[in-house]
């Protein structure tokens, strides 16, 4: 857009930079999600922006501006939203001093706010039995979702955006390995057991009757290949009638790395499984098992006892 073209037309405002933004993420081959949360973020804060401050434009946006709408995510979220925010802005500026909207980022001596590290809740092995039992029946829901459970269980632990991301051609099932999409579409192989094998060999012998089976998606619903949210909802459903607390899918995934690291497993090969880039990720995951180890040597050479 010519540079000479009026204000009036909402040129340099934030409202008509954001979609030229997402086309630009969108032609970087970002994933869905990385563009879903972005996008939604670019348009929360021009919209705080233009509401609570009367601001616009691009180049009129401060530092005391993004402060502003950060304080107000912290006073309505959770830290680890704030963050997320944070960071996405941090993009969207990055991006605009690269096409020369503006000359600085008002964001370029800013630091995210503090994630408080709060342990994620590892699931105790008698919950998943629960809940892998009450999905032992014969129906095609029972049988898919307890492929699903035993895959999310399995060393590397699939997120919920890969596990609803699989499709049929990713399963192997010969060599027991499916192979996931990850963040930075970064893909990985997942090594599964016999009973996960056992699992999605029944699955997959009753897929071909379903009403959906043309699809594409390894997991089927009444409308195609499920998404994440159906996932979800799956387990919360699964849970209730395990009689157990609500797992949330992530879980699945912390108690993989638990058990893995617990075991002795070794923290590089965790890495490589579990698709972790930062041993920051390493140390995060590996928390509870450490504390757990801890708590065993303290229990063996306590002071108390020796006196």
């Amino acid at each position: 857009m010519p540079a000479k073209l009026s204000e009036a037309t909402g040129y340099g405002t934030l409202d008509v930079l954001i979609p030229s933004w997402e086309l630009s993420l969108q032609a970087a081959n970002k994933s869905p999600k990385t563009l879903r949360v972005y996008g939604d973020t670019a348009r929360l804060f021009a919209t705080f922006a233009r509401d609570k401050l009367g601001v616009t434009e691009a180049r009129k946006v401060t530092r005391e501006t993004v402060e502003t709408f950060m304080a107000d995510q912290l006073a309505r979220f959770k830290p680890t939203t704030a963050s997320v925010r944070f960071r996405s802005l941090q993009q969207l500026w990055k991006w605009l001093v690269e096409e020369g909207e503006i000359e600085r980022s008002p964001m370029a001596t800013m630091k995210p706010p503090i994630v408080p590290e709060v342990p994620v809740p590892v699931v105790s092995d008698d919950d998943l039995k629960k809940l892998l039992k009450v999905c032992e029946g014969t129906t095609f829901e029972h049988k898919r979702d307890l492929a699903i459970l035993r895959v999310m269980c399995e060393p590397g632990g699939t997120r919920l955006a890969e596990v609803a991301g699989l499709n049929l051609e990713d399963v192997d099932l010969a060599d027991k390995t499916i192979v996931v999409v990850g963040k930075g579409r970064r893909p990985r192989s997942i090594v599964f057991g016999t009973k996960t094998a056992q699992a999605l060999d029944r699955y997959l012998r009753l897929r071909p009757r379903h009403a959906q089976a043309a699809s594409l998606g390894l997991w089927l619903g009444p409308k195609g290949k499920m998404t994440d949210s159906g996932i979800a909802q799956m387990i919360e459903r699964r849970c209730v009638e395990a009689g157990i607390d609500k797992i949330h899918p992530h879980q699945l995934r912390h108690t993989a790395a638990h058990v893995w690291l617990a075991d002795g497993g070794g923290e590089d090969a965790a890495m490589r499984l579990f698709g972790w880039k930062s041993r920051q990720m390493l140390s995060r995951y590996g928390a509870s098992a450490a504390d757990g180890r801890a708590r065993d040597e303290a229990r063996r050479r306590s002071l108390g006892d020796r006196l």
